[in-house]
């Protein structure tokens, strides 16, 4: 990933207007800003969140509080917890999640 230029700033999740997004099961809150291609989100999942879909996209994901099983579309699963870090490219590994107590994430794609 290259950066553009872009001036320095310090962003609030707190002042961004979140968007709704439901799952199979629960539901996504995100908070979501850009610099140029890069959209960085605060990502908050409910109790029993299950996503809708299979994700393609790559991402880095921090997880700031809570865990969330990470199942990639070769069946195998990850479980993602508060401290750690998880990265995956475009096009390589399918992916979709699931928090079963919620999570709070930072992603950056």
């Amino acid at each position: 990933m290259k950066l553009s230029s872009f001036p320095f700033s310090i962003t609030d999740f707190g002042d961004i207007t979140p968007e709704i997004k439901p799952g199979i099961t629960g539901f996504a809150e995100w908070r979501t800003f850009y610099r140029d291609d890069v959209r960085i989100r605060q990502v908050t999942y409910s109790p029993e969140y299950l996503a809708d879909h299979w994700c393609s996209k790559g991402h880095i994901i921090f997880c700031i509080e809570g865990s969330m099983e990470t199942e990639l579309a070769n069946g195998s699963k990850h479980t993602l917890s508060k401290g750690l870090i998880y990265t995956v490219g475009d096009d390589s590994d399918a992916h979709r999640t699931y928090s079963k107590e919620g999570c709070r994430l930072l992603i950056v794609d």
